[in-house]
């Protein structure tokens, strides 16, 4: 069989299985099919084009216009909604404190920080962008920002150096004390943050090259772990994860079939266009055969990816606020919202 027709497959039997479960009594989760959730959109104008949905479109990502009304813009509702409770409780948490102190610890604007994990080629880069255009044509917060923690991964050379090139994207490939100094600084509203630049031609860090993070009205940070979290300390003391900082939680899911489909179909995509530059980490997969290409994309996918969805990712979708679950097409079948 090609990939395509391995696809193919996945995704008629992900369309077989498009019912969700129903939850278990004691879920903290509340469970919406693909029209309930879609009635949630109430009167909330599209603001976004086809053309819109193209320009942020990743290139294996299936999602139009017609997912936008019935997905994401009831999601933008309900997190303009957020966002307007978290601005309420800042002023209310302000009076309270009555001139002596302030709600966000120095007076500074603090963001609404929205917190996005998932798997490779679930489709978080899209997602994203897709809420940063939404989000920003609501009146109350127009400054959107978007952060890939790519830029958080350590260089190739300390990589290599402690033996986890292998372990890229794994928890332990990330520089994060930096993240952590990046987003605390970020939540206590200092101006002109900095957050470094990742190369996914080069697979590296861009050497004095960042991202400036200047008091936006809302922050989404993307990445595959940033629901992560650590071992409990011992003796007490606090110890901050980086979900700590966001203010809601979004985990893109979807099956392990369908996920290693589209892995494959976006590494025969990069073949033909990313891979063919001379600079690029992956040029010597440019002129892989498609069978050869496709041994290799399903070795790196079995052997890393799907280790690290098993063992970091997939643990922390409990710990999202909202889960959207991906089937065929990369349509949203259901969504899971946590209950207050």
């Amino acid at each position: 069989m090609t990939p395509q027709d391995h696809l193919r497959a996945a995704e008629e039997a992900a369309r077989a299985d498009d019912h969700p479960p129903p939850l278990d009594a004691l879920s903290p989760y509340l469970r919406f099919t693909r029209q309930e959730w879609a009635r949630l959109r109430a009167d909330t104008p599209l603001t976004l084009s086809e053309e819109d949905v193209r320009a942020v479109r990743s290139l294996t990502d299936r999602i139009d216009l017609k997912e936008v009304e019935e997905i994401y813009l009831p999601l933008s509702r309900l997190l303009n909604l957020h966002v307007a409770a978290v601005q309420r409780l800042y002023a209310a948490r302000k009076a309270f404190l009555g001139g002596n102190g302030n709600a966000g610890g120095n007076g500074r604007k603090v963001p609404f920080i929205i917190g996005m994990a998932g798997s490779v080629a679930a489709g978080k880069s899209t997602t994203a962008r897709i809420l940063k255009k939404l989000l920003s044509r609501w009146q109350d917060h127009p400054r959107v920002a978007l952060l890939p923690t790519d830029g958080f991964l350590l260089p190739n050379a300390e990589l290599e150096k402690r033996g986890l090139m292998e372990r890229k994207g794994f928890p332990e490939s990330y520089d994060l004390p930096k993240l952590l100094r990046f987003l605390s600084d970020v939540k206590a509203g200092r101006r002109h943050v900095k957050a470094p630049v990742y190369d996914h031609l080069t697979y590296d860090i861009v050497p004095d090259a960042f991202i400036e993070i200047d008091q936006p009205d809302i922050l989404i940070v993307e990445g595959l772990n940033v629901l992560q979290t650590g071992r409990m300390p011992r003796d007490g003391r606090a110890v901050p994860y980086v979900s700590d900082f966001f203010d809601f939680s979004i985990f893109l899911d979807a099956d392990e079939t369908l996920l290693e489909e589209w892995y494959v179909r976006r590494f025969f995509r990069l073949r033909e266009t990313a891979f063919r530059d001379p600079r690029s980490y992956f040029h010597r997969y440019a002129s892989l055969s498609d069978a050869e290409a496709e041994r290799t994309a399903r070795r790196l996918w079995r052997t890393i990816n799907l280790v690290n969805l098993r063992e970091n990712i997939l643990p922390t979708r409990p710990r999202a606020t909202l889960i959207l679950y991906k089937g065929a097409d990369h349509r949203i079948t259901h969504v899971d919202l946590r209950k207050i």
